[in-house]
């Protein structure tokens, strides 16, 4: 009997890394491409893995907005992104055509959200969030062991907050809407402001508190709605030394108390480390 092997992408703004498996413990290959335009990047993508041999199924996690209708003659295509080049481009199709098997596809947030509730920091848990905050910030929901999703996928970084009151002249930097959860809290939204990542910034700054402040309204406003067990941040802003701490505190004080569990369990790191993306990818493929 032989052994499925499977593709996997995880298809990022600034890069493609791919990969080949037989289980989500065995990866055969990998292999990282840039994210240039939609047919340089499609092209070494799709010649990367005609390189090693049949696969029994792709899974795809990618940045978006996708288009995820199976009955939409745009499924499996990149919405309006900042991404020059890349609105309207189909990730899907050129997969499917070239290797005439099952292709999976959804975004790099929700893929990494279910396999954080598979192998992750999510294991155990009924309802789990995963937010990324980064260069841009997305969040995917896995609720009983699925991915939540409705006309589309979750938009949960645009979603929108009260503003710091140390923080009311900066107008946000996300083009659609100005001041939202992507607009202030992101990697580009914090070298508007400040010149420099967070974490090179010193520890006494006060953009320390104002993100954490960003990013515990997201979570009191998560628990409001999906009463979770975990809630997952992971991304390059968050990798910034105490940013989780001040942000399980302020959660806390945001709360009042009123939301079941305590912040400082619920509010975690990611569990698999940088191998979301490619475990997501995999976890996709399982249906």
């Amino acid at each position: 009997m032989n052994t499925a092997r499977y593709g996997l992408v995880e298809a990022g703004g600034t890069k493609f890394v791919l990969g080949v498996a037989t289980d989500k413990d065995t990866i055969e290959a990998t292999t990282r491409i840039d994210t240039t335009t939609p047919e340089e990047t499609i092209g070494a993508m799709l010649d990367w893995f005609r390189e090693h041999g049949e696969l029994d199924a792709i899974g795809v996690a990618s940045f978006g907005p996708l288009d995820l209708d199976r009955f939409s003659p745009y499924w499996g295509h990149i919405g309006q992104t900042p991404k020059p080049h890349w609105s309207g481009a189909d990730i899907a199709g050129p997969l499917q055509q070239a290797f005439g098997c099952p292709v999976a596809i959804d975004t790099d947030v929700n893929g990494a959200a279910l396999a954080e509730y598979h192998w992750g920091a999510g294991q155990g848990h009924r309802s789990m969030l995963y937010f990324t905050i980064g260069t841009g910030i997305g969040g995917g929901a896995v609720v009983n062991g699925k991915i939540l999703q409705g006309l589309g996928h979750p938009e949960m970084g645009h979603i929108r907050l009260p503003r710091h009151p140390d923080d009311t002249e900066f107008n946000g930097s996300c083009p659609f809407h100005g001041d939202c959860l992507e607009g202030l809290a992101s990697g580009p939204a914090i070298k508007a402001r400040w010149g420099m990542s967070l974490s090179e910034l010193p520890a006494d700054h006060t953009a320390h508190d104002i993100i954490a402040f960003y990013v515990a309204q997201t979570v009191v406003t998560m628990q409001a709605i999906f009463a979770p067990g975990r809630i997952i941040f992971g991304g390059g802003v968050m990798a910034t030394p105490g940013l989780i701490d001040r942000v399980r505190h302020q959660a806390a004080t945001l709360g009042g108390g009123y939301f079941k569990g305590d912040p400082s369990e619920i509010v975690v790191l990611p569990g698999l480390g940088d191998h979301s993306g490619l475990l997501g990818a995999f976890a996709l493929t399982l249906g």
